[in-house]
């Protein structure tokens, strides 16, 4: 940790809404409105099988990670990783690191034997971040969706 500045890495809150809504949008590409953001991030903060948590330096927020239960019928209990972002300003001043670490320690309490994500294969800088973490590539693959319109 570079000591020029104070990180504290806690559990998110509705008022840090802005704040994962702004890094949605500039750090990981999601433009999904304001308002759609609180009410997702209340349904994420009331799921016990869910951990969201910010990292605080002096005061700021600047960055988050979210990680689920990842259960299965073809491998042990893993704690999956959603999504986790650090505002550009602040990387590389091991932000990233403590919050895996933390979400590493939470899947350990829980009794899981490890930590998955999946990464877009354009976030190039990322992979190497994870691997330098020690996470290794299981897979490539390819992601589909199928949105029900309104």
């Amino acid at each position: 940790m570079n000591n020029d500045f104070m990180v504290k890495i806690r559990n998110a809150s509705h008022s840090d809404c802005e704040s994962i809504h702004v890094l949605n949008r500039l750090g990981l590409g999601y433009d999904y409105s304001p308002e759609k953001t609180q009410q997702q991030l209340g349904r994420v903060l009331d799921n016990p099988n869910s951990k969201l948590l910010v990292a605080e330096v002096d005061g700021c927020i600047a960055g988050y990670i979210h990680a689920v239960d990842y259960d299965c019928t073809y491998t042990d209990s893993l704690k999956n990783i959603l999504a986790i972002v650090v505002d550009e300003r602040c990387r590389g001043k091991n932000l990233g690191r403590l919050l895996l670490s933390e979400i590493e320690k939470w899947a350990k309490d829980e009794g899981s034997s490890g930590v998955r994500l999946v990464s877009g294969m354009d976030r190039t800088g990322a992979h190497k971040f994870y691997k330098a973490c020690g996470y290794s590539l299981r897979k490539e693959q390819m992601n589909f969706i199928k949105i029900f319109k309104e």
